[in-house]
C-alpha cells in the first residue's frame, strides 16, 4: 500500500534503492536473485512499507468507509490519495519545496530506467511525461487519475468515480494519513533494511 510517490520518499537517496523501493508494484516476471543488491534492499523496504501500511488500524478503517461495491478497490484509492496527502503537507514532513523535490525525482527516475523491467521504466516515462504528481495535488486531477487506473483493470468493475467516495470522508481519511505517516517513517527508520 502507498504509491509511487511515498515509495519514492522513503527510498535512500541513490538509483538503486530508488528501482528497488519502486519495484514492488513490478515484480512480475523478475528473478530477484539477480537483482544488484541494493536494488533488492529497497525492494524488502518496499515490502516492509506495505506490511505496515496495509495492517495499520488507520488504512482498516478507512477502507470501511467505502461502499460494498466498491471496497474492493480501497486499497488503489487510498494509494493514490495518500501521495495527495502526503504532497498536500509536505512541509509537515520534508523542508525542500515539493516542486523542487519532484523535479529531482524526475530526474532520478530518468537516470534509473535502464535498472528497470520494460513495463516499470515504461511507467515512470508516463509519470514523468504527465507529471503525475502535479495531477494528484488537486481533487478533480486526482478523480480523472483513478478513472484512468480503473480503465487499466481488465475486467468489469465499479471502480470509475471513486473520487465519489473520498470526497464525502475527505477529512477523516486526511486524519488517518496524518496519523499513518509519521509512525510508517519511524517503522522504516527503524528497520533500516536498507542500511
Amino acid at each position: 500500500m502507498l504509491n509511487y510517490l511515498a515509495h519514492a520518499v522513503l527510498a535512500q537517496p541513490n538509483q538503486y534503492s530508488l528501482t528497488g523501493n519502486l519495484l514492488g508494484d513490478f515484480c512480475k516476471g523478475v528473478t530477484t536473485a539477480q537483482l544488484h543488491p541494493l536494488i533488492l534492499a529497497g525492494l524488502y523496504n518496499h515490502r516492509a512499507v506495505d506490511r505496515f501500511t496495509d495492517q495499520h488500524h488507520a488504512v482498516r478503517q478507512a477502507k470501511l468507509l467505502f461502499s460494498h461495491q466498491r471496497r474492493r478497490f480501497a486499497g488503489i484509492a487510498l494509494d493514490v490519495l495518500f501521495d495527495h496527502f502526503l504532497i498536500k503537507h509536505w512541509t509537515q514532513f520534508y523542508p525542500q519545496p515539493f516542486a523542487d523535490y519532484k523535479q529531482q525525482l524526475y530526474l532520478r527516475l530518468a537516470a534509473a530506467e535502464h535498472l528497470m523491467p520494460a513495463q516499470m521504466a515504461a511507467t515512470m516515462h508516463s509519470v514523468r511525461r504527465h507529471d503525475w504528481f502535479s495531477s494528484y495535488q488537486q481533487l478533480p486531477q486526482l478523480g480523472v487519475a483513478l478513472d484512468r487506473i480503473a480503465q487499466r483493470i481488465r475486467f468489469a468493475n465499479q471502480f470509475a468515480g471513486m473520487i465519489d467516495e473520498i470526497q464525502p470522508h475527505y477529512a477523516v481519511l486526511e486524519q488517518g494519513f496524518l496519523q499513518l505517516y509519521p509512525e510508517l517513517r519511524q517503522h522504516v527508520a527503524e528497520l533500516a533494511l536498507e542500511k
